[in-house]
């Protein structure tokens, strides 16, 4: 029988795996933490999301992230719902109504890549934290008493890990879960999204850091980041059957924000991506001693800022839970636990809240349209109606709500 070294072994250094092992750490837990980057590349990563919620706030406060993450993003306490069609404001809903359940009554602008590079200088400096970067996972195997997982590390030479659990932060390709035989059952939307970011000022238009733009022809989001230098990012729907080279030319970019908004003046275009969304939960996020958790778990379409998010939270919770059965406050049935928990949420709330938030933004029926507009401004003035639909939206009914699960 194999002699397992007493550590957490975490594949994935993403906002979800290095959240998890600096919370494990902290906690005097002993973590491997495997990642395919190097030092010389490791922020020289895609755009993604940065709308960190309140919840998500708490948290990263409580692992000390917070105060470094701060005077990197945009305080955004408002967001607002536009309808494009009518060039009109439906909505504007401000955070300040849950002064009394949060200590961060708003919303963080601050990119994914910002989030990695600050907790990773934290995880390179944790006494507990074996950070091994360029380093490739291969595969794993785990018995009744631990884990051994198999990767190439940086040197070109194989090698194995061994520890007591193992968890997937690898995302939404996760080789953990693909070895499990866990199906991933969902679907993908055919639309991609064409993503742009430019250097401009949309304040001036009236817009908020935040905005999400209904359109039945052309929805889109409208998001403000910190500089230097400071640039907006917009989101648009395109033709499944566009040519991908195409949707990126230059001239078919700024033609894109000159409809978008026409200024008589060229945009100043900082770059762009195509991606493509998809709707999906595994069928278990646990086996034995292999974890999933973050994308590998789920994934989602990112209107409504609900995927890094929850996925950090998955990452606490979980800590949480390794924490009391290392201590040998709790047994291995809390893991069930996690599962059920951060599965409901990942369906009950990430998944249908996402796909209602593109619904309404795509909304082609007019007579629809008319209704779920109105009923977006009647939440937003009524001070009750707008708390409990913050409290949805920042995620703290998902998280109260996955608590009573036993």
């Amino acid at each position: 029988m194999p002699s397992y070294t007493d550590r957490i072994v975490v594949i994935g250094a993403g906002p979800v795996g290095l959240c998890l092992s600096l919370a494990l750490a902290q906690a005097d837990l002993k973590v491997c933490l495997v990642e395919a980057l190097g030092d010389d590349n490791f922020l020289e990563q895609v755009p993604r999301a940065g709308t960190n919620h309140p919840a998500t706030l708490e948290m990263y406060d409580r692992i000390g992230l917070y105060e470094k993450l701060e005077p990197r993003g945009i305080i955004a306490p408002v967001f607002h719902y536009w309808d494009r069609h009518e060039t009109r404001r439906i909505a504007a809903f401000d955070h300040s109504a849950l002064k009394d359940d949060t200590r961060f009554p708003y919303v963080l602008q601050c990119e994914r890549i910002k989030i990695v590079e600050e907790a990773m200088k934290m995880a390179k400096a944790h006494p507990n934290i074996d950070l091994r970067l360029n380093t490739e996972f291969v595969s794993f195997e785990q018995d009744a008493d631990g884990v051994i997982a198999r990767v190439v590390n940086a040197d070109g030479h194989e090698e194995t890990i061994d520890g007591r659990y193992i968890v997937s932060g690898e995302g939404a390709r996760s080789i953990v879960r693909k070895e499990l035989g866990i199906a991933f059952e969902g679907f993908t939307y055919d639309d991609r999204t064409l993503n742009i970011e430019v250097a401009y000022d949309f304040t001036q238009h009236g817009y908020a850091h935040r905005n999400y733009i209904s359109d039945p022809d052309e929805w889109s989001n409208l998001f403000h980041w910190k500089g230097p230098p400071d640039r907006w990012r917009v989101h648009f729907p395109t033709d499944p059957k566009a040519d991908e080279n195409a949707l990126t030319r230059p001239e078919v970019l700024q033609a894109q924000m000159q409809k978008f908004l026409p200024t008589g003046k060229p945009f100043d275009i900082i770059g762009s991506n195509l991606y493509v969304v998809h709707q999906r939960v595994a069928d278990k996020f646990r086996v034995g001693r292999a974890i999933l958790a973050g994308d590998s778990a789920h994934v989602n379409s990112p209107i409504g800022a609900m995927g890094m998010n929850s996925g950090v939270h998955d990452a606490i919770n979980l800590a949480d839970k390794l924490i009391a059965i290392t201590r040998g406050e709790a047994d291995e049935s809390v893991l069930d636990r996690y599962e059920r928990q951060r599965r409901h949420v990942a369906i009950a709330h990430t998944q249908a809240q996402t796909i209602r938030n593109k619904r309404l933004l795509a909304e082609r029926d007019l007579a629809v349209r008319k209704r779920n507009h109105n009923e977006l401004r009647r939440t937003a003035e009524d001070p009750a109606l707008a708390r409990k639909f913050l409290l949805r939206t920042a995620l703290f009914e998902s998280l109260r709500e996955a608590e009573a699960i036993a």
